[in-house]
């Protein structure tokens, strides 16, 4: 019931909040569903509450995209979605480094995790720090910051911060930021899960989300579809400085947690 609750929580909040911000979601749902599952399991299970909310964004706003940036930006993040998600099935193949207990508490560092709370904690520095929080870049960029978002999009789930972050002087509308955003946000998540379907597939294996874990996803994925609901009529006014603290100040202390083995 716990799991539920703090699920469904997080799920609610940051889908009402990334309809402006254009990121977060991600960011915060797979440390979450890290407590309770498996990290690939947790990385698999995010992408599809990310997926089914960007559906919901697309509904609300993605008539407002701006197609050119869609394909410029677009595309090249598709194809390193790939990439990112093909790396991240290679490394969860890895055996633990170290096990160790404290008391009751075992804790099992892997490659993977120790990976995941390394890049969990840079972008913990994007949310937290006033310069990196003003990065922003122009439209000679467009295919690197595809590229980039695209990967680590498929690899961990991160990829709002860094694609908000080549797109913010891009729009003047914030409507249209926030389409952009919806629609590319789709199209890496379309990417990253049919290559997560083809590597189990073909590695003659089991799908990582077993029976056990779909109605939790189920419960995250009606939470977002609320959150967004909500964030369009009525979470607007919310300071992005706010969500940035929180998103890095949950991040850092996730990233300590999974780097240590705890979760």
């Amino acid at each position: 019931m716990i799991s539920y609750l703090v699920v469904c929580i997080a799920a609610f909040l940051t889908a009402g909040l990334t309809m402006f911000s254009g990121f977060g979601l991600g960011t915060i749902l797979m440390p979450v569903f890290a407590i309770f599952f498996p990290i690939e399991v947790a990385v698999a299970a995010t992408a599809v509450v990310h997926f089914s909310h960007n559906v919901f964004k697309i509904g609300a706003v993605g008539r407002m995209a701006d197609r050119s940036l869609v394909l410029r930006f677009g595309l090249p993040a598709m194809a390193a979605a790939l990439v990112g998600a093909t790396v991240l099935g290679l490394v969860a193949q890895f055996e633990p480094i170290s096990t160790y207990s404290i008391g009751p508490l075992k804790a099992n560092i892997t490659p993977l995790k120790l990976l995941m709370s390394v890049l969990m904690l840079v972008f913990a520095l994007f949310e937290l720090h006033p310069d990196l929080r003003k990065l922003r870049f122009g439209k000679e960029h467009l295919m690197l910051g595809g590229l980039l978002s695209g990967f680590f999009g498929g690899f961990s789930g991160h990829q709002g911060a860094l694609r908000s972050a080549f797109l913010a002087k891009m729009s003047d509308k914030t409507e249209t930021f926030v389409g952009t955003n919806a629609v590319l946000g789709f199209l890496v998540d379309v990417s990253r899960l049919l290559t997560y379907v083809a590597l189990f597939f073909f590695a003659g294996e089991k799908s990582p989300i077993g029976a056990q874990e779909w109605p939790l996803i189920f419960a995250g994925v009606g939470a977002a579809f609320f959150g967004v609901i909500l964030g369009k009529h009525y979470l607007h006014a919310i300071r992005m400085k706010t969500i940035q603290t929180l998103t890095g100040t949950l991040l850092l202390i996730i990233a300590l947690s999974l780097g240590a083995g705890i979760i």
